[in-house]
Order: structure tokens, then sequence, then C-alpha cells
């Protein structure tokens, strides 16, 4: 398994159709940094979120997670309370091939502010939007600034195609298209 240099993932994505909308790297000021990198794609946050909130005292269950606990917000900025997080979601589309799988990492700029990114792999011929999980581990509030860098995708392409894929096996979050709470099928 290899890791996937900018040439590969700009083909990847102009003429298969991988990340849309596709964005180079150019240099943006006042903006953090998104589009292909040297090995890599950064990831912009949509303007959508789910703040999560304890108003009703729930216990965070992933096999029944209460949907009063996260707060709908659209906004340019978002802020997420002290020690909390929010679910946003990609401005880009994922498709991924079935040769490859995907780590995506908290972009450094938002790390160094005790904001951490967490993102699943992405398996290979899954697609749709990624739902992202932020978390705030200050106790301050702390501001996400949609439709800029979030996260980075670190592409590998396999020696040999899986046997069975996402779409195969026709997972839960295939063809995402918002934000997904937590399911279980």
């Amino acid at each position: 398994m290899g890791l996937k240099p900018d040439h590969w993932i700009r083909k990847m994505a102009l003429e298969q159709g991988m990340i849309t909308p596709f964005s180079e790297g150019e240099r943006r000021p006042g903006i953090i940094s998104y589009g292909v990198s040297s090995y890599g794609y950064d990831i912009r946050v949509a303007d959508e979120f789910k703040i999560f909130t304890n108003v009703f005292s729930a216990t965070v269950d992933p096999k029944d997670f209460d949907q009063r606990s996260m707060i709908d917000f659209k906004g340019e900025v978002c802020i997420i309370p002290p020690n909390s997080f929010a679910l946003g979601r990609t401005m880009e589309y994922f498709k991924i091939p079935r040769g490859v799988l995907t780590i995506c990492l908290g972009k450094s700029t938002y790390a160094r502010c005790g904001i951490i990114v967490n993102v699943t792999p992405f398996e290979p011929e899954w697609e749709g939007y990624v739902t992202l999980e932020i978390s705030n581990t200050t106790p301050l509030p702390a501001k996400i600034y949609a439709n800029e860098g979030i996260a980075q995708v670190l592409f590998l392409e396999a020696d040999e195609t899986c046997e069975v894929s996402y779409a195969d096996k026709k997972g839960k979050y295939q063809g995402q298209q918002s934000i997904v709470l937590p399911k279980i099928v």
C-alpha cells in the first residue's frame, strides 16, 4: 500500500470525480488553507453544524443517540462550547476508488488551539459528504470557520483491490448528503 502524491490526486479528482468540487492548494491570505497538498487534500468544513448540548441531561449512546442532544446551526463561524463538540460536513463530495483507502487527520492550525477533528477512514468505494466530529478540548469557547480548511485526507492505494468494498456491503453511511448522526442498522 502506498501514499499517493499530488499529481495522482489531481488526476483522480479531475478525470474520475473523486473530489467535487476540487481545488488547487494556492495561498489565500487570512484563510485556513485547503485544496491539494503534496500527498493529500485539505478538506473544508461547510456552513452547517450540529452542536452538542446537554440541556436534556441525555446519556450519549451510539446505539440510541438522542437527536435532541444536537442543535442545528448554519453560519460562517460556529462556536463550540468548552469541553464539547460539534458535527460538521465537508464541502467536498468524495467517490473513493475500489483500490484506495483514506486516512483523515485534523489540521495543525486547529490542533494547536486544542481543537481536534476526528474522521474515520473513507473505505474503498465509499462516497458522500464526510461527517466531521470537531472536539473543543479547551475550557474556552472555540471558533470554527466555515468554508475553510479543517482536516487533511491522505490517500493510500492498495497493491490489490479488496474483495468486498463499502459499496458491496451496502454500508449504512453510503451516499451521505448531509451531517449524519450515529445509527445502528
